[in-house]
């Protein structure tokens, strides 16, 4: 007695269907059926169609078959600066203008734009996930999800402001709540994103694997993706990216590791160890000369090593085709090994290993019953693609790989819903939103005019210069010379102080102004003292620093303003004809310096004699922060050393001494 057929949703037959399961099954013809959001069966069209009927019968002759493809790592509202500054340095391109740009205009209007506008791009590219790092990312999941696209969205934490958090602890604030919000949705994992570790802090980085591992949620990070990068590692914390991440706990959580370019196999070892996802992206590592991941390696070690673009402003595009070919090309070329990541392996990357990345490979990235139905169609009969030889069952990887181009994808399905058939996007107007984006373009073409006369802008273009803390708190008392004996005998007397290191400099100061008001740059000549009183070393430094916000509390001034540092690599007449100031102030000051740790805290205590204008003798005590509240805290505790000091807080100065070099 002949079987009545199961009723299916969606039935498609007829084409090559790769599976990229473990096994490596294919059928030719092949056939999926799809129930709900849920492949049911993948087999031979005609045991499928024996078997199954559906309403919806699609004909994918001539074409390939197979699982969407996983964006391992981008920022897809960045579509929206595509194109904004290119052939840059990765410090040049990101501090100098995109971090602006995105102060100046990034909001959740902005994210929903780029957003969509990305989505109709990924669709088209056959993109069924994507790993997202981004600022409100709430806005980032809920039109991902309208688009009916999957993905781990992935909220930024930074330790300096950004366009949705004045400090970090708003960010992670926003982040453990974004979590709980979108935790449980069939197509949005939430995420948090503590962006790099020179970009966050200790605090942030075990906080965010905290918060990650309680609520069993991705943690989304950039390590090691430039060689100054691991540098300056070395240098503040002698020790490797990858080795101080661990140290602050980050792999308690399940990490999604982005670009990894400057590893070496003991690293690769650690990161398998705690399950780590990596994903590289070719394409925006070497537009920005970041270098070349050793993929090779890392999957011999037996990384999970996923496929991303990174975002639309550093690659410029979405497209998984260019960086799957590219993934497989580059590793040819980086290791002289013509079999090095094969077509087949590089497919792997970009679904069920991607999907293994990014922790989802229970949910997607092959096509097997009882994993999710996403599914796209690639038209393989274009003159690009021909002919075809079958004497080999891997060549339709490497057709895949080598020849098939994004535009070949004719249908996408994500969670059993047609998101694109025979090329029409169902789901996302994209006229109108080019229309908004080319809006957009002009309004910060009209920025960017603007700000070309900024000093930040062309301090950046010839320096590398990296964002301080945030918040400074300090106190200027005159002082006596007997009164600075006094504070010495104090510094090395008092219970509670401990005395971290001692400087004795002489600081040649000038200071450019530009606007009343706005930021000025400081140009500081440091020599250092040495015991004999000689010169044993100079320090040549420039910082810009912006405009405060004061906020006065008992004994001390909190600031709150942008400060740059560099290195001064030119001349003081170099910079003076560079950036051309309105106004010039000098300060010439001997200054005998103290790092010290009171109740647990740091800060500087400074003896200055200011010589230049004749200003008399000071004491300052000052420490920064990137957060707001620590600020407040060490205000109280510099006002109990000045009173340890015998001092008195009402005698603090407001004044800078360019304040007074002025009068």
């Amino acid at each position: 007695m002949t079987q009545p057929k199961q009723q299916v949703d969606v039935l498609i037959t007829g084409g090559i269907v790769l599976t990229m399961d473990p096994d490596w099954q294919q059928f030719e013809p092949g056939a999926v059926a799809v129930q709900g959001d849920r492949i049911v069966a993948v087999g031979p069209a005609d045991a499928l169609a024996a078997q199954y009927t559906a309403n919806d019968v699609v004909d994918a002759t001539g074409k390939v078959v197979m699982p969407g493809l996983v964006n391992a790592h981008t920022h897809v509202p960045m579509t929206l600066l595509r194109g904004l500054a290119d052939d840059l340095r990765l410090d040049v391109w990101l501090l100098g203008y995109m971090m602006p740009v995105e102060r100046e205009f990034v909001s959740p209007e902005f994210v929903r734009l780029g957003t969509l506008l990305a989505a109709a791009e990924l669709i088209r590219s056959g993109v069924t996930t994507f790993a997202d790092m981004y600022y409100f990312e709430d806005e980032v999941a809920r039109a991902t999800a309208e688009a009916g696209l999957r993905a781990v969205a992935s909220q930024t934490v930074l330790k300096f402001p950004a366009p949705d958090a004045k400090s970090y602890e708003e960010a992670l604030e926003y982040a453990e709540d974004f979590i709980r919000r979108w935790k449980g949705h069939p197509l949005i994992v939430p995420a948090i994103a503590p962006h790099a570790p020179y970009t966050t802090t200790p605090e942030i980085l075990r906080t965010a694997a905290k918060i990650a591992a309680t609520y069993d949620v991705p943690l989304h990070i950039h390590l090691a993706e430039t060689a100054l990068e691991v540098e300056n590692m070395r240098r503040e914390h002698n020790m490797p990216v990858i080795p101080y991440v661990k140290k602050q706990g980050l792999f308690e959580a399940k990490v999604i590791a982005a670009h990894c370019v400057h590893i070496d196999e003991g690293e690769m070892y650690t990161l398998k160890h705690h399950h780590a996802g990596v994903a590289h992206n070719p394409s925006s590592n070497l537009k920005l000369a970041s270098g070349i991941a050793p993929v090779q390696q890392m999957l011999r070690v037996g990384l999970n090593v996923g496929i991303g673009t990174d975002g639309p402003a550093s690659n410029n595009d979405l497209d998984m085709f260019e960086e799957v070919r590219l993934t497989a090309l580059l590793a040819k070329g980086a290791t002289g090994d013509p079999t090095a990541v094969p077509a087949t392996t590089a497919l792997l990357m970009a679904t069920r290993m991607g999907a293994a990345a990014l922790h989802l490979d229970h949910i997607t990235g092959s096509l097997e019953p009882g994993k999710r139905a996403d599914i796209i169609l690639v038209d393989i009969t274009p003159v690009h693609n021909q002919p075809r030889f079958r004497r080999d069952p891997k060549g339709v990887y490497a057709q895949i790989v080598y020849a098939a181009k994004s535009t070949d994808v004719t249908d996408v399905m994500v969670n059993g819903r047609w998101l694109m058939r025979n090329r029409a996007l169902l789901t996302v107007a994209e006229e109108e939103f080019i229309a908004q984006a080319q809006d957009l373009a002009r309004r910060i073409d009209a920025f960017l005019i603007q700000r070309e006369r900024s000093v930040l802008s062309k301090l950046i273009a010839i320096e590398q210069a990296t964002e301080q803390e945030s918040y400074e708190v300090q106190v200027k008392v005159p002082i006596t010379p007997e009164q600075a004996e006094e504070i010495v005998r104090v510094l090395h007397t008092h219970p509670e102080i401990d005395i971290l290191y001692t400087r004795h400099y002489r600081q040649y100061d000038t200071y450019f102004f530009f606007r009343d008001g706005e930021e000025a740059l400081r140009y500081r000549e440091d020599e250092f003292i040495g015991p004999d009183g000689r010169v044993e070393r100079v320090r040549y430094r420039l910082t810009l620093i912006g405009p405060s916000h004061e906020r006065a509390f008992d004994g001390a001034i909190l600031l709150s303003r942008s400060r740059y540092l560099a290195q001064a690599s030119h001349s003081l007449r170099f910079y003076r004809e560079y950036f051309q100031p309105q106004r010039e102030v000098e300060v010439v000051k001997d200054r005998r310096r103290w790092k010290i740790r009171y109740r647990d805290t740091e800060f500087f205590v400074n003896l200055d004699q200011v010589e230049k204008p004749i200003q008399g003798n000071f004491v300052e005590i000052k420490s920064r922060t990137w957060s707001a509240r620590d600020a407040e805290r060490k205000a109280a505790l510099i006002s109990e050393l000045l009173q340890g000091f015998g001092l008195d807080p009402n005698r603090a100065v407001k004044a800078e001494y360019t304040d007074m070099a002025s009068l």
